[in-house]
C-alpha cells in the first residue's frame, strides 16, 4: 500500500493545494482504495470533512469501486459553501488551471499539472471534456452537465430539497418530461454525501431506505443486481449523532497531525442579558470585543430569528455612529447582515464582502471592526473563520456548529460570549408551543458547557474538548441525558413504501389521487413549520394587451424559460403576501417611480415544476395589481387567500414591482425594478459556454415573427400584439426544451442521426459494462427510437425537406399542424418489426420497446394517441394501453430507479448524437 498512499500524496497535493494530506486523509483513501466504505464520517469541525470529494475521486482514478456522480447534499443555500469550493477547485486542477499552481515554482507546478494531467486521464476524461459540475452557486448552478453522459464521474452539489426532489421524481425546477432522467441518475452509480446529517435526519433515514432496501426498491430478480449500479449514501457530522454502519472516526494516531485546529483555544462565557432587549445585548457584547470599534477583529454574533438579526444589525450601527460622533478617529466598521431569504445573484456578491473582510478561511485578517450578524444560514456548510463570536442559546448540536466558526485555523485565541436570558417559562406548562419547547431545549446547553474544561476565562470549546466530551458522553449516562435532553430531537417521519414511489415515478401524469407531497419524506413533520414561496423577478412575461393568454400559452412560455435556482429568493409565505401587498400599494399611487396600471398582470403563481398554479376553479393563478389590494374589504381575508394559494409555489413578479434591496432581502419600501436574468442588458452570471446564458434561455422582447435576429428556430415564441397591422412577439431563444431537439442548427436525416445514435449507445454500454442481451438492448432502441419521424405529419410540422427522411431539420416547427403527435408512439409499431428486437429474449424487447416510448419522458405510464395516423382510434387506445402495461410490467422487474436509470442511457445517447450534429452544423458555420 506504500505506493498507493505515495501516489495519493501527490495527487491529493495536486488537486487541492495542500502540501500533504492529514494521516485522517489518508486512512479514508486506504479504506475506499479496499472497499470498506463507510457508512458515515463524524469528525470535529475544521477538519476539511469537504475533502471527501476529492478522496473520492483520487480514489476513483485509482481503481476503487465507486459509484461514478458524487451528490453532495447541504441543508442550506449559503453564500459560499466549502463544497462548491471543492468542485470547482478540483476541476480547474484537473485542466492545469487552478489557482494554487500559480504559488508554486516552475518546477513543482510542472510536477502538480502532470499529477492532475495524470488523474483526469485514469478517471476517463477526454482531453477535450472538463470535470462536469453542478454547483450552488456561480456559472455552473443546478446546470444538466451531469447529465449528459452517465459513464464519466461528475459532482452535483445541492440542498436537500433540491437532490431529494429529484430523487423522488417530483424535482422542483425540472419538468415533469425531465424528471424520470434526472431521479435515475441520481438513483443509481451515485454515492450520497449529506453534509450535516444531523439537521435532517428524515432524509437521511428516506436515503438508508433506498440504500438498504433492494427488495423493495431494487430490481425482482438478483441476478439483475449486478446489472444496476449501486446507490451509496456517506453521513458527514461533527455533532456524534450516530448511524448504523461502519463510522469513520478521528483516531488517536491521528490527534498530532490536527493537535492545532483540533485545540484551537475557544473560550466560552456566559453572561445575563434579560435586563435589555436581547439585540441589544448581543449589539453591546460585540461592540465590547471589538474595543468599541477600535480592535481590528472580526465578531460572528449569532441570532435565532432573521428579526433579532434585522434589530441587532440596527443597534450596532447606532454604537458606531455614537462612537463617531464622539470624535474617534479609527475605521468606520464593516456590518453585514447574513441572513437566508436571497437570491443567488445577491449571495454571490455577499461572498466578495465577506473576503474582503477577513471572514472566509484563509482570506486576509480585516484592517477593522468587522461584525458578521447571522442566523442559521451561518451555521453549516460554510467555510466561515472569525476572531471572536456573540449569540443566544441554541440547541446543542447548532451551538457546536457555531463554535466551529471562530478560530477555525487555531491561529487565535477566541472569545464566545452566550447571552443567557433566563430559563424560559410557557404560558401553558402542561402545552408548551413548538417555539416554546425549542426554547427550553436550547437552555438545557447550559450545564453542558458547563460539563467542559475550565480555562482563566471560561469554558474550553475547542473542537477537542467537544470531542472528549462526546467521548465521555459514551460511557457517562447523566451526560448523555444531558447531550440528549440539550438536541434537537428528530421529528416524526412517515415511512418509505414501494407504493409511494411508485406514485410519484408516474410523471406522465399530471394529477395521482395517491401521490402526496414529498416534503414530510425530506423533513419530516415539523410542528408549526412554515410554508415556504419563492420569489422571481423577470423583466418580460406572458402579457399582452386585451387578449389574456391562454393556459397553454404560459405552460409553454415557462418551459421555455423556466425560473432559473440563481434568480430565486426563498422565504416564509407570510413575509411574501405582506410585501406584495405592501408594492401593490406602492405602484399604483400616482408619484410611484414606475407608476402601474391596476388592471395590469403583473405576477404568475407557478407549481415547484415551474407549470402555472390553478385556483379551484381551475383558473390560472395570474394577479393583476388589483387582486393585491385591499380596496375597502378584509385585508385578513385577502391574506389568508394569498397564503394559501402562494404557500410551496413560485411567485414570477414583473420587475417594475420593485421590492428588492441591495443587499438581496425583500423590502417593502425598494421601488427601483429589480435586476433580472431576463434583461437585455443583464450580465446575470457568466457563461457556461460560448453564447449560451447560464440560465439556459435569452429572451428577444416585442420582435417581428420574421426577424428575431437568431439564426436557428430553436425556441418559444409568445405574441404580445395580435394587431392587424403588427404582429409582435417575446421569442425565447431556449436550449433546454424537448421539441427544440429537432430544430437544429444542421439538418439530418434520420438514417444518420440513428447511426449516431446506436454509436453513442454502444460506446455508453461498453463503458458501463453491459453485455450480451442488456447492450444489444439499449443498441437496438437506439437504433430504432426515432422511426415515428417518418411520419408524413412530423416531416411536414418541421418542414422537412422532400427529399428524404429528416430527424433534424431547421425549421420552423408548426405546433398546430403536428397536433401533439408523439413520434415515440407512432415509432413502436416500426419497432415491433425489426428482427433484431424480435431475436432479443421477450423481457429485454419488453424493455426495448419500452426505452424508444419514454425517450422524451412520457409513457410513465401515458402517452398522447393524438395526432397518430397510422392506425384506427381504437388500435391506437390499445397500443396506449400497452404501453402503460409495459411501464407497470418494467417497474416491476427493474424496480423504480432501475428503469429510469436505463431510460437515461438511450436519453443520454440520444442527446450526444443531437450535439454531435450541433457542434458540426456550428463548425460548418451554419
Amino acid at each position: 500500500m506504500d505506493s498507493h498512499l505515495e501516489a495519493f500524496d501527490k495527487d491529493f497535493a495536486a488537486l487541492s493545494g495542500f502540501d500533504r494530506p492529514l494521516l485522517w486523509q489518508r486512512r479514508l483513501f486506504l479504506a475506499l482504495l479496499e472497499g470498506d466504505v463507510p457508512s458515515a464520517v463524524d469528525l470535529p469541525t475544521g477538519l476539511g470533512k469537504t475533502s471527501v470529494m476529492t478522496i473520492w475521486l483520487i480514489a476513483r482514478a485509482h481503481g476503487a469501486k465507486l459509484p461514478r456522480r458524487l451528490v453532495y447534499v447541504v441543508d442550506r443555500r449559503a453564500v459560499v459553501d466549502q463544497a462548491t469550493e471543492e468542485a470547482e477547485k478540483l476541476r480547474w486542477a484537473l485542466e492545469g488551471r487552478a489557482e494554487h499552481f500559480d504559488r508554486l515554482d516552475q518546477e513543482a507546478c510542472a510536477s502538480a499539472k502532470q499529477a492532475a494531467a495524470g488523474v483526469k486521464r485514469r478517471l476517463g476524461l477526454k482531453e477535450d471534456r472538463n470535470l462536469p459540475i453542478s454547483t450552488l452557486r456561480g456559472r455552473y448552478i443546478d446546470n444538466r452537465e451531469w447529465l449528459a453522459d452517465p459513464t464519466s464521474p461528475a459532482i452535483v452539489v445541492g440542498t436537500v430539497d433540491m437532490v431529494g426532489s429529484r430523487l423522488l421524481f417530483s424535482g422542483y425546477g425540472v419538468s415533469r418530461k425531465m424528471r424520470p432522467y434526472h431521479a435515475g441518475l441520481l438513483g443509481m452509480d451515485s454515492w450520497l454525501v449529506l453534509d450535516e446529517a444531523h439537521l435532517v435526519p428524515p432524509f437521511e433515514k428516506l436515503l438508508e431506505a433506498i440504500e438498504h432496501d433492494g427488495n423493495l426498491f431494487g430490481p425482482a430478480a438478483d441476478e439483475m443486481r449486478t446489472i444496476l449500479p449501486c446507490f451509496k449514501l456517506l453521513s458527514l457530522s461533527a455533532t456524534g449523532r450516530e448511524r448504523k454502519g461502519e463510522v469513520f472516526r478521528l483516531s488517536e494516531e491521528d490527534v498530532p497531525d490536527v493537535k492545532r485546529r483540533l485545540f484551537a483555544p475557544k473560550s466560552v462565557t456566559v453572561v445575563s442579558g434579560d435586563d435589555k432587549p436581547l439585540e441589544q445585548a448581543l449589539a453591546d457584547h460585540a461592540w465590547l470585543v471589538a474595543e468599541r470599534g477600535t480592535a481590528n477583529v472580526r465578531c460572528l454574533i449569532y441570532c435565532d430569528s432573521r428579526e433579532v438579526a434585522e434589530r441587532t444589525e440596527r443597534a450596532l450601527k447606532k454604537l458606531e455612529d455614537a462612537g463617531r460622533t464622539r470624535g474617534s478617529a479609527t475605521p468606520k466598521a464593516a456590518i453585514e447582515l447574513f441572513v437566508g431569504a436571497r437570491r443567488a445573484f445577491e449571495r454571490e456578491k455577499a461572498r466578495e464582502w465577506l473576503k474582503t473582510h477577513g471572514f472566509l478561511a484563509g482570506s486576509p485578517a480585516s484592517e477593522q471592526s468587522a461584525f458578521l450578524i447571522a442566523t442559521s444560514a451561518g451555521e453549516v456548510g460554510v467555510d466561515l473563520d472569525a476572531d471572536h463570536m456573540v449569540g443566544d442559546l441554541v440547541p446543542w448540536e447548532r451551538m457546536v456548529q457555531r463554535l466551529g466558526r471562530v478560530n477555525r485555523r487555531g491561529m487565535g485565541d477566541a472569545r464566545v460570549t452566550i447571552i443567557d436570558r433566563g430559563e424560559p417559562k410557557p404560558k401553558k406548562p402542561e402545552a408548551p408551543t413548538a417555539s416554546e419547547t425549542r426554547a427550553m431545549i436550547a437552555h438545557r446547553v447550559l450545564p453542558i458547557i458547563e460539563s467542559l474544561p475550565v480555562t482563566q476565562r471560561g469554558f474550553d470549546a475547542s473542537p477537542g474538548a467537544i470531542r472528549e466530551l462526546k467521548l465521555r458522553a459514551e460511557s457517562d449516562r447523566a451526560l448523555g441525558a444531558l447531550l440528549e435532553d440539550a438536541s434537537t430531537p428528530a421529528p416524526l417521519r412517515p415511512a418509505l413504501t414501494r407504493a409511494l414511489v411508485d406514485s410519484w415515478s408516474m410523471t406522465s401524469l399530471e394529477e395521482h389521487p395517491g401521490r402526496p407531497d414529498i416534503e414530510p419524506w425530506l423533513r419530516g413533520w415539523i410542528e408549526e413549520d412554515e410554508p415556504q414561496t419563492s420569489v422571481v423577478w423577470r423583466s418580460y412575461l406572458p402579457v399582452r394587451e386585451g387578449d389574456p393568454p391562454s393556459q397553454g400559452e404560459v405552460d409553454g412560455f415557462f418551459e421555455a424559460a423556466p425560473p432559473h435556482a440563481s434568480e430565486l429568493l426563498e422565504t416564509e409565505t407570510w413575509r411574501v403576501v405582506d410585501w406584495l401587498m405592501q408594492r401593490a400599494k406602492s405602484v399604483v399611487r400616482p408619484d410611484a417611480a414606475t407608476p402601474l396600471d391596476r388592471d395590469m398582470a403583473v405576477a404568475f403563481v407557478l407549481t415547484p415544476a415551474r407549470e402555472v398554479k390553478r385556483r379551484q376553479d381551475d383558473g390560472m393563478l395570474i394577479y393583476a395589481v388589483s387582486d393585491l389590494l385591499v380596496d375597502g374589504g378584509s385585508s385578513t381575508r385577502l391574506k389568508d387567500r394569498l397564503e394559501r394559494e402562494l404557500a410551496g409555489a413560485i411567485l414570477v413578479v414583473d420587475a417594475r414591482v420593485g421590492g428588492l434591496a441591495s443587499n438581496g432581502l425583500l423590502s417593502d419600501d425598494e421601488d427601483a425594478p429589480a435586476a433580472t436574468a431576463d434583461a437585455q442588458d443583464a450580465t446575470w452570471l457568466e457563461p457556461e459556454d460560448a453564447g449560451r446564458p447560464a440560465v439556459g434561455f435569452r429572451v428577444h422582447p416585442n420582435v417581428s415573427p420574421d426577424d428575431t435576429g437568431v439564426d436557428t428556430n430553436e425556441g418559444y415564441v409568445f405574441a404580445t400584439d395580435r394587431s392587424d397591422e403588427d404582429v409582435r412577439v417575446h421569442f425565447i431563444e431556449t436550449w433546454t426544451t424537448e421539441e427544440s431537439r429537432a430544430a437544429s442548427r444542421r439538418a439530418q436525416l434520420l438514417e444518420e442521426h440513428h447511426l449516431w445514435t446506436e454509436e453513442a449507445a454502444i460506446a455508453i454500454a461498453a463503458a458501463i459494462g453491459l453485455d450480451g442481451h442488456h447492450a444489444q438492448t439499449l443498441r437496438i432502441a437506439a437504433r430504432l427510437h426515432d422511426e415515428g419521424k417518418k411520419a408524413r405529419r412530423w416531416q411536414r410540422a418541421f418542414h422537412a425537406p422532400s427529399s428524404d427522411v429528416y430527424a433534424k431539420t431547421k425549421g420552423p416547427l408548426n405546433r398546430s399542424y403536428l397536433d401533439g403527435y408523439r413520434h415515440e408512439f407512432g415509432s413502436i409499431p416500426m419497432a415491433e418489426k425489426d428482427t433484431a428486437l424480435k431475436a432479443l429474449p421477450d423481457e429485454m424487447a419488453d424493455l426495448a420497446l419500452h426505452l424508444i416510448a419514454a425517450h422524451h419522458g412520457f409513457a410513465r405510464p401515458l402517452i398522447e394517441t393524438r395526432g397518430c395516423d397510422d392506425a384506427p382510434r381504437t388500435l391506437l387506445e390499445d397500443r396506449a394501453r400497452e404501453v402503460a402495461l409495459r411501464f407497470a410490467r418494467l417497474q416491476e422487474r427493474w424496480g423504480p430507479w432501475g428503469l429510469a436509470w436505463w431510460e437515461a442511457l438511450l436519453r443520454a445517447a440520444d442527446q450526444q448524437a443531437s450535439h454531435r450534429n450541433d457542434n458540426e452544423g456550428r463548425a460548418a458555420g451554419g
